[in-house]
C-alpha cells in the first residue's frame, strides 16, 4: 500500500521516496471515507460499488438529504455543481433525479449520471515547513497543480498530535513510524535530545516528544529514536550509550527502538534487564565493559551476562570496511538528495572535520610527513584555498591558516 508522510519539516528526502514509489498512501479529510478504503471496501476510483458501500455503512441515508448529497460532491463520489432540492438530485447536466437510493432504479439512475472519477481532496503528505537545498525549492515550483495539491501544509498541532480530532488521526496514522534523533541514551531507556545535563540547551524540543507518545497511544505504531553511538575523538572520545544522564528528554516508560550505526534496540515491554542488554549491544565496543560493569553494580544486570560475539566488534573501522565495496561504487554520496555546496565545500568540510577529530600528537605527525608539500603546496589544491580565500595568503596568520587547510586536504587523501 505504500506510505504516507506525516512531518513537521518537510525536506527534500521525501519527493526521493514519493518518486521512488514509496510514499504513495493517500489520506483522506472524511473517517468513514478513510476506514472504507483501509479495510479494501473501496479503493480511489470511484464507482457504484464506492456508493453501495457509503450506502451499506450507514455514512449516507438511502433516502439522501442535502447534506449527504454535499458529503458527496465535497468527496468527489459525485460530480461537482450538482445539488439536492426537495428529494432531487438536479444541475452539472442532470434532470432531475429520485435522491431515495433504497429503489433499485434510483440507484442504478444516480450511478449512471452523477457518479464521479476519483475521490476528491487526497493528501500524501502532511507538513508543517518546509527546508531543503534549491533544487528542493525548484522540485516543488516544478510539480503539477495536481500533484502539488498532494502536499498539504498545515498547523504543526494537526502533525504533532492527535487532539481535536483523534478518530481520523488514528486511521490516518495506522501502522505509523516515527523516527527523530538524540544525543544521548541511558541504559535505562531515557533519552536526551535537546540538552546537556551541564544545563547546556542545544536546540529545542520540537515535535519529539509528541511522536514518542503518539507511538504509545496509537495502535501498532512505533518510535525510532537514532543515537550515535560515540562523539569526540582522541581523549575526549565519549559514549552516547550510558549508565545514567542528568538529563531526560524523553522518559524512559516510553522507550520504544533506539538505534546506532551499530544496531536495533527493540525495548518496549522487555524488563530492565533485558533493555540495558540491548542498549550495551549496540554501543561502541570500547565502552561496553564499563557499561557492562556500571549496569551490575547498579543491580540491573547480572553478573553472568556476556557481551554476545555479535556485538564485540562494534568499531568504526568494522563499519568502513563493510562499507567500502558500496563506497567504491559510490552508493553512499555525501549528500544523497542534494545540495547546495559546491564539490570545493563538500571536501573542505569532510577534511576539516576529520582533522579537528585528531589529537596534537596526530596532526603534528602528520605535518612532519607532509612538511614538503606543506611549503610547496600543489596545483590541485588551488581551488580549494581559493574558496577559504587563502591562495593568496596575506601575512603569518593567513599563512599559517592556508598549510591548516592543505595538511587537512592531506589527511583526507588529496
Amino acid at each position: 500500500k505504500g506510505l504516507y508522510g506525516c512531518t513537521e519539516m518537510l525536506v527534500d528526502a521525501y519527493l526521493q521516496l514519493w518518486r521512488g514509489g514509496v510514499l504513495k498512501r493517500c489520506v483522506y479529510p472524511d473517517l468513514g471515507l478513510q476506514k472504507l478504503l483501509d479495510d479494501g471496501e473501496i479503493d480511489e476510483a470511484v464507482t457504484a460499488n464506492t456508493l453501495r458501500r457509503l450506502l451499506d455503512s450507514g455514512h449516507i441515508s438511502a433516502q439522501l438529504s442535502r447534506q449527504d448529497v454535499d458529503f458527496l460532491v465535497a468527496s468527489g463520489v459525485f460530480r461537482a455543481g450538482l445539488q439536492w432540492q426537495g428529494g432531487e438530485i438536479h444541475g452539472a447536466g442532470v434532470e432531475r433525479l429520485n435522491a431515495d437510493l433504497s429503489e433499485p432504479a434510483n440507484f442504478e439512475a444516480v450511478c449512471a449520471h452523477c457518479l464521479g472519477e476519483r475521490l476528491a481532496n487526497p493528501t500524501l503528505i502532511h507538513g508543517g515547513f518546509f527546508l531543503g537545498p534549491q533544487s528542493f525549492y525548484q522540485a516543488l515550483r516544478d510539480l503539477s497543480e495536481a500533484d502539488r495539491d498532494l502536499i498539504c501544509m498545515t498547523g504543526v498541532n494537526q502533525i504533532n498530535q492527535l487532539y481535536g480530532n483523534e478518530p481520523l488521526r488514528q486511521q490516518q496514522r495506522q501502522h505509523a513510524r516515527f523516527i527523530n534523533t538524540a544525543l544521548k541514551a541511558t541504559l535505562m531507556g531515557s533519552i536526551a535530545s535537546d540538552g546537556l545535563e551541564s544545563g547546556q540547551v542545544l536546540s529545542g524540543v520540537g515535535g519529539q516528544y509528541n511522536f514518542v507518545s503518539q507511538a504509545q497511544a496509537l495502535h501498532g505504531a512505533r518510535s525510532v529514536l537514532c543515537v550515535r553511538a560515540t562523539r569526540g575523538a582522541g581523549n575526549e572520545l565519549e559514549s552516547n550509550i550510558v549508565w545514567h544522564y542528568g538529563h531526560t528528554t524523553i522518559p524512559r516508560h516510553l522507550r520504544d527502538v533506539v538505534i546506532s550505526e551499530y544496531g536495533i534496540a527493540d525495548l518496549r515491554g522487555k524488563t530492565d534487564e533485558n533493555v540495558v542488554a540491548s542498549l550495551i549491544e549496540i554501543a561502541d565496543s570500547r565502552f561496553q565493559p564499563q557499561l557492562r560493569q556500571a549496569a551490575i553494580d547498579g543491580g540491573k544486570l547480572s553478573p553472568d551476562y556476556q557481551i554476545p560475539k555479535y556485538a564485540q566488534n562494534n568499531f568504526p573501522a568494522a563499519i568502513r570496511d563493510h562499507l567500502k565495496p558500496y563506497k567504491t561504487k559510490k552508493l553512499f554520496p555525501s549528500f544523497p538528495f542534494g545540495t547546495d555546496f559546491t564539490d570545493e565545500e563538500i571536501v573542505l568540510g569532510r577534511a576539516l572535520r576529520g582533522l579537528n577529530k585528531r589529537s596534537r600528537r596526530q596532526i603534528a605527525m602528520l605535518a612532519c610527513r607532509n612538511a614538503g608539500r606543506l611549503l610547496n603546496p600543489p596545483d590541485a589544491a588551488t581551488p580549494y584555498l581559493k574558496r577559504m580565500g587563502l591562495d593568496h595568503p596575506q601575512g603569518f596568520k593567513e599563512w599559517a591558516m592556508a598549510r591548516a587547510v592543505m595538511l587537512a586536504l592531506y589527511h583526507d587523501g588529496l
